[in-house]
């Protein structure tokens, strides 16, 4: 993408309205633009990075064996009638009446309509286990929204859910999901912890939220410094294992991490006190096992080897991939701007021409862009007439990981100039070589 014919509306200014540091960013560097309280456009840049994060939740929810599908973001309320949580889930859902008098709501969450499918299509214990999972954007009505999409009305989000035939099944799948949500935030070069939590009106009795630390997270934390230490890495998972997947929850969750509903403090006494730390952390996921709470009401059965029908035992399991932006900022940023990690950039690097309409350079750009391209990347090129110093205070502010500096000095002596934008470390080198070490980056990413 060359930016003169892109739409990145950058702003010099700090928004008044932007009280946090993503929010901030988001905006000025053309992100989002806010159409009403919590509710924001995605602007091509945003989008382009929302769409990547679902990728990668994509990929690993499928590399766990749970199968995409679609439902509406309209609901009809008799679904949550059944359920019994129409009347108590409270102010947050919006609801509202069709031309035909029939009452509606936008969904908050699904876990009604999703066992109402599976009540219309399951009925053998022989089609289990079943995880089911979409992408899709909720609404709940906050209070105050505030933080930009941190604390928006209107949100995308995955939510997955599990059917199984035992309790022991429910909870492997909750330990797989558990372990999948670890592999989908390492990607994104985020450290989620995984934190014993409340269910709130999702209900259940096993659950713990995935937070990340930063200093304006909403939910006090407590955890024990080793904590944030803990990595997947790259090791292989077999997901159907249980005894494998088990121990992986158990090495994630031994170690005293827990939000300021669930924090005891005889228990957080015991960590080493060097160890033990409190700060702020911001919810990034959560995952569920609440049994036979909807399938139960909802007369969602199978048949048992022996001909019984029992209700199927459930969990549901989220990931906020629209908040994940705001988190993912929060982690990673500086005073000049945004730093994406290289998993979840928009652009993988960015090209600045020093002099455009010099003859030499614009060719040694031209040919950047087209061996970046040829490559499979996907390259910003700032191709605009503007003077170096705002060039690269956009590509700072706008945080793309690799920067390839291109100028009539430097091309005297056949070389560019190749910036991390995280250390801020610049190298010289040819532009052969420039390409070479930026492919080598995104390998195995």
């Amino acid at each position: 993408m060359r930016l003169t014919r892109y739409f990145l509306p950058v702003l010099k200014e700090n928004p008044a309205e932007a009280q946090i540091v993503s929010h901030r960013y988001m905006l000025r560097a053309g992100m989002i633009k806010q159409q009403a309280a919590g509710i924001y456009s995605w602007l091509p840049m945003g989008f382009k990075v929302l769409k990547r994060l679902e990728q990668i939740v994509h990929e690993e929810q499928i590399r766990a064996g749970h199968i995409p599908l679609l439902m509406p973001t309209l609901q009809p309320a008799d679904l949550w009638r059944e359920s019994g949580r129409y009347d108590a889930y409270g102010p947050e859902m919006l609801r509202f009446k069709d031309r035909h008098d029939r009452e509606m709501l936008y969904g908050p969450t699904n876990e009604e309509m999703i066992t109402d499918i599976f009540r219309s299509h399951v009925e053998s214990y022989k089609s289990l286990p079943l995880t089911l999972y979409h992408i899709q954007w909720k609404f709940r009505d906050e209070v105050r929204p505030r933080f930009g999409v941190m604390r928006g009305r209107e949100f995308l989000m995955k939510d997955g859910y599990s059917f199984d035939l035992t309790k022991e099944d429910a909870l492997h799948a909750y330990n797989r999901h558990m372990v999948s949500y670890l592999r989908t935030y390492e990607r994104m070069g985020l450290t989620a912890i995984p934190m014993r939590a409340d269910s709130g009106p999702i209900g259940g009795d096993n659950t713990h939220e995935f937070l990340v630390l930063a200093k304006t997270g909403e939910s006090e934390v407590f955890y024990d410094a080793k904590v944030p230490e803990l990595k997947l890495g790259d090791r292989t998972v077999d997901y159907d294992n249980r005894d494998e997947v088990a121990s992986i929850c158990k090495e994630f969750t031994t170690l005293y991490a827990r939000t300021d509903e669930t924090h005891d403090e005889a228990l957080f006494n015991q960590i080493p006190e060097e160890r033990r730390c409190v700060g702020r952390g911001i919810e990034v996921g959560q995952i569920f096992y609440f049994g036979t709470k909807y399938s139960e009401p909802m007369g969602a059965t199978v048949t048992t080897p022996d001909g019984a029908k029992v209700p199927v035992e459930m969990g549901s399991h989220g990931i906020g991939v629209s908040r994940l932006i705001g988190a993912l900022i929060e982690a990673n940023h500086d005073e000049k701007g945004i730093i994406w990690p290289e998993g979840v950039t928009p652009f993988h690097v960015g090209l600045v021409n020093l002099k455009q309409g010099d003859v030499a350079t614009d060719a040694a750009c031209e040919a950047l862009y087209a061996a970046l391209k040829a490559k499979g990347l996907d390259p910003l090129y700032d191709d605009r007439e503007e003077r170096a110093g705002a060039k690269f205070a956009t590509m700072d502010l706008i945080g793309l990981p690799w920067r390839i500096t291109v100028g009539p000095r430097g091309l005297a002596n056949g070389l560019v100039e190749l910036t991390s934008r995280r250390s801020g470390e610049s190298e010289e080198m040819t532009p052969e070589a420039a390409v070479a070490r930026i492919v080598e980056i995104y390998a195995g990413i």
